[in-house]
Formats: structure tokens, C-alpha cells, sequence
């Protein structure tokens, strides 16, 4: 009795789960690579004017990186072939164009559509011509929200592993937090100076903290912001030979990238460029957050940056990024952390 009553019991929870499964409440993980999207559109679309356009935007090159790097690889599916493990990539782009369905450009996502994590973003159209002005007069909506998204997950996974070496010894000697990742864990500092590195052979990665104080109100322009790297670099980060030390790259007319924007309710400077050793053959992409901290009156910089002569950097640099995104002044170290780049 006891025995029918057990497998009774089973079979019943067997149909339960099945249950779920088929209603959909519980779903697959998402598959893919971060930077990675696939592309859902008529083949005659994607090989016309609408196609070029949508390769345009997701393949555009991404900002202060020393070679060409498209901001999101591209993988092309016909609707009739969408189907199966297809529709369980972390990231798609469906465009349906259709004049008796649509008098306007509309873009749209919906999250966990087929798989958990995943995000599916839609563009829907009366014809190519219209999604060609769009993307026109919208630069980079489509990369940009992929790369908000793949920040956002990366931020979510640094708050799971980190680098316990990284966030205490900014405890200690900033009062700041920040989460980088767990790799790099080798580091050095000086007073108002913290620098630590992964050593890794391919994709080094480091992290650069320090603080001046805030005087001048106009710190937070990339002109400002640049003479204080160098000053504070030639003096901390030397190179290989004697003499030699880290700069900001201007020569051949090479700007740096400024952009505001807001972190934890408050302003913050992005600067993205190219950095290089001065008296040394070494070079490579950096990205940079400003910010002020009212409660101390100084300005703190957290800067990561990649020396991988000879391989793609994107995914080195956008990692570090989403590490800088995750700073936490002192007057916020006590509050839940909000991860900045939720859609």
C-alpha cells in the first residue's frame, strides 16, 4: 500500500513538472556568446537597402579601440529557419516589414520570451526605406541597446564573483566599492594611487583608482581630465625601459571620447581613447569614470585598460567597463546596490 501510494505520489508531481514545463513558467537558460545577436529578417529585406542599414548599426565600429571592432557579431536567420535552439539565443533582432501591417517605424523588447536572460528586440516597419531613415537619424539605436544589455549582465555577474582583493583594499584605503573582476587580484598602491592587473598572457587587464582633490569647476571636460591622466600616469605607471611611461595617445589628430552620464542618480564622465608608453612599444584601449565625491570634496577616477597586442579587444575592455559601472562613493557604499544599466 505504501509502495502504490509513493508511486502515486511520483507520477503526480512527474505530471506537475510537465505541467509547468509546457505552460511555459519554466524556461531554458539562454544560449550564446556576450556581443553576439541574431538577426531575424526576410532575406530580400536583409540584402536590400532595410538590410545594409541594420548591418550598419550593429556592425559600426566600436569607440577607442586602436584597430576596427564591430560593436555586436551578426549571425542572419530567415523567419522559416527561426525555430527550435534558434529561438533560445540570448540575443535576436526580429524585423518584419510590412506595409499593410505598419505605417511607421516602431522598435520594441520583451525579456524572456523564449529563454531566461534573453532579450528580444523588435523593429517593425511599412517598408526598407523607412527603416534606412530611422537608423539614420537614430545612430547606433540598435548596437546601443545590445550593449546595454550585455553591460547589464556583466554588472549582474560581478556582483555574484568579484575581486575580494580589489573591493576590500578600496574599503580600506578610499572608503570606496567596487567590483572587479575576480582575476585581478595582484596589485600595488600609493597614497591617493591604487593600481592592480590580472598578469594575464593574452587580454591583460588592469585597474587604475585615485583621487585628486576637486578645485575647479571645470575638472569634468575630457581637456581637464586628460592632463590629469597623464600627470598622474607619468608618475605611477612606468614602462619596460627607464625613462619610459604611460600617456594619453593624441598624436595623428586621435581624440579621446567624453560622454556624461548618470551613475547612481548623480554625474559621471565616460572617457574612452587609446593609451600607449611613452619611450615603449606598448599601446592599447582604455575607458575611464569621474566622479565627484561631495562628502570629501576630491574627484575619483577608476580607469581600466588592455594591453592584447595581436587579438580583439572589445570583449577585454567592455568587461573592465562593466566593473567601473559598479563604483560606489562612500556616502553610497550603504545603499543596495542598483545595477546601472537595467533596461
Amino acid at each position: 500500500m505504501k509502495k502504490q501510494s509513493f508511486l502515486l505520489s511520483l507520477c503526480m508531481l512527474l505530471a506537475l513538472a510537465l505541467g509547468s514545463c509546457n505552460s511555459g513558467s519554466v524556461l531554458t537558460q539562454a544560449t550564446g556568446f556576450a556581443y553576439e545577436v541574431i538577426v531575424v529578417m526576410d532575406q530580400a529585406n536583409w540584402e536590400g537597402d532595410g538590410g545594409k542599414a541594420v548591418k550598419g548599426d550593429l556592425g559600426s565600429a566600436v569607440s577607442g579601440l586602436p584597430q576596427p571592432e564591430p560593436c555586436m557579431k551578426i549571425t542572419y536567420c530567415e523567419p522559416k529557419d527561426f525555430n527550435g535552439l534558434m529561438t533560445y539565443v540570448r540575443n535576436i533582432l526580429i524585423v518584419n516589414i510590412d506595409e499593410t501591417m505598419y505605417t511607421k517605424v516602431s522598435v520594441g523588447y520583451e525579456e524572456n520570451r523564449w529563454a531566461r536572460g534573453q532579450v528580444v528586440m523588435s523593429l517593425k516597419a511599412p517598408n526598407a526605406q523607412a527603416v534606412a531613415t530611422y537608423l539614420d537619424e537614430h545612430p547606433k539605436v540598435l548596437s546601443n541597446f545590445f550593449v546595454r544589455v550585455e553591460m547589464a549582465r556583466a554588472i549582474d555577474l560581478l556582483q555574484e564573483t568579484y575581486s575580494s582583493v580589489v573591493m576590500n583594499t578600496l574599503k580600506d584605503k578610499f572608503g570606496l566599492m567596487l567590483n572587479a573582476p575576480a582575476n585581478i587580484e595582484t596589485y600595488t598602491d600609493s597614497t591617493d594611487f591604487f593600481w592592480a592587473t590580472n598578469n594575464a598572457a593574452t587580454g591583460r587587464t588592469d585597474l587604475l583608482v585615485y583621487t585628486f582633490p576637486y578645485t575647479d569647476a571645470n575638472t569634468f571636460t575630457p581637456e581637464y581630465l586628460v592632463a590629469k591622466r597623464d600627470s598622474v600616469l607619468k608618475l605611477h605607471v612606468p614602462g619596460s625601459f627607464p625613462g619610459s611611461y604611460m600617456t594619453t595617445e593624441t598624436r595623428f589628430g586621435l581624440l579621446v571620447d567624453y560622454k556624461p552620464i548618470e551613475l547612481n542618480g548623480k554625474y559621471c564622465g565616460v572617457m574612452r581613447g587609446l593609451w600607449r608608453m611613452e619611450g615603449d612599444m606598448m599601446g592599447g584601449p582604455f575607458v575611464s569614470v569621474a566622479r565627484l565625491d561631495e562628502q570629501n570634496n576630491r574627484v575619483v577616477v577608476a580607469e581600466g585598460f588592455v594591453y592584447a597586442p595581436e587579438t580583439d579587444k572589445r570583449n577585454f575592455i567592455r568587461r573592465i567597463e562593466a566593473a567601473l559601472y559598479t563604483l560606489r562613493l562612500p556616502d553610497e557604499v550603504e545603499e543596495d546596490f542598483k545595477n546601472p544599466m537595467k533596461l
